[in-house]
């Protein structure tokens, strides 16, 4: 098990973000990746499901159809793709596997692979260390950054997405299932951003018979020249504060990107906005991470 020490604890809540090389094996990786290719081999998605994943504003939830899928995902395993990969009529144009953005947000749950690495001993000392009294998993996410059409991500903040009361209770664990170098689109961050509060946020709204989403607020503009890029190899965890300002950039590389990432939240004090898109349901309610 990785030796996390004080400093690095320090260093992370200074910073809002940092990277632990060898946190996870390579046969734990492999193990995702396998796991991956087993479900993307049985994806069955209805046309109308066929999602481009987006973080920005003008792009989310065209039609209730996709609204539809994205706002119940929370419970299941769902896929959402890069732009481009369908016709006018909803065809792949390219082949299905290598069309997927990302695949959430209920891994950790439903697939006995990704449940084992998100309660895997190393993570729950991680949590514990970090002082998490009462850590619950809200979402998690497969990460693709495929070869040459992997989208670029736009600077936010993950609070801005899943919100607690008060704000700091949100963290993100985001493992490197393959390199992740500034080619192929890496992490970057804007140390110590997270000191600032958050400028937007998604939230659910009413429209019809069918919750939608839209945003308050408005994402400031960052200048490339405040960000660090954070390669990490195959194994790596980032830890990402839920108010630090991150992105990644396009994949123009010939090489994939892989990672599974989860969240987390301290539920200790700590109330889950019930205008965050994402909410607990009977089928699945927030799991304790230290179960």
């Amino acid at each position: 098990m990785v030796l996390i020490t004080e400093e690095q604890i320090r260093k992370f809540y200074q910073d809002g973000f940092l990277a632990l090389e060898g946190f996870f094996t390579s046969e734990d990786c492999d193990a995702m990746h396998a796991k991956i290719q087993e479900i993307l081999s049985s994806m069955d998605v209805p046309a109308h499901c066929r999602t481009e994943f987006s973080t920005q504003e003008e792009e989310q939830l065209g039609t209730q159809g996709n609204a539809e899928y994205f706002l119940t995902s929370g419970d299941k395993i769902c896929f959402f793709f890069e732009k481009g990969v369908f016709d006018e009529k909803g065809n792949f144009c390219i082949p299905r596997e290598t069309s997927v953005n990302k695949i959430g947000h209920a891994l950790h749950a439903k697939d006995p692979i990704f449940k084992q690495i998100t309660h895997s001993p190393q993570v729950q000392e991680l949590a514990r260390k970090l002082g998490l009294v009462r850590p619950l998993i809200v979402q998690s996410m497969y990460i693709f950054k495929q070869p040459g059409i992997g989208g670029e991500v736009t600077p936010h903040q993950d609070a801005s997405f899943l919100h607690t009361e008060p704000l700091g209770r949100l963290i993100g664990f985001w493992i490197a299932v393959e390199d992740s170098t500034e080619e192929n689109g890496c992490l970057w961050f804007i140390p110590q951003s997270h000191t600032s509060g958050i400028t937007r946020r998604m939230v659910r709204t009413s429209s019809g018979s069918f919750p939608q989403t839209q945003f308050t607020g408005s994402e400031q503009n960052y200048p490339d020249s405040q960000f660090v890029s954070l390669p990490v190899k195959k194994g790596g965890l980032v830890l990402i504060h839920g108010e630090v300002v991150h992105k990644s950039e396009l994949n123009s590389s010939e090489k994939s990107r892989h990672a599974y990432s989860f969240h987390i939240i301290e539920s200790q004090d700590t109330q889950w906005s019930p205008d965050n898109w994402l909410q607990p349901s009977p089928e699945l309610p927030f799991p304790p991470l230290y179960a």
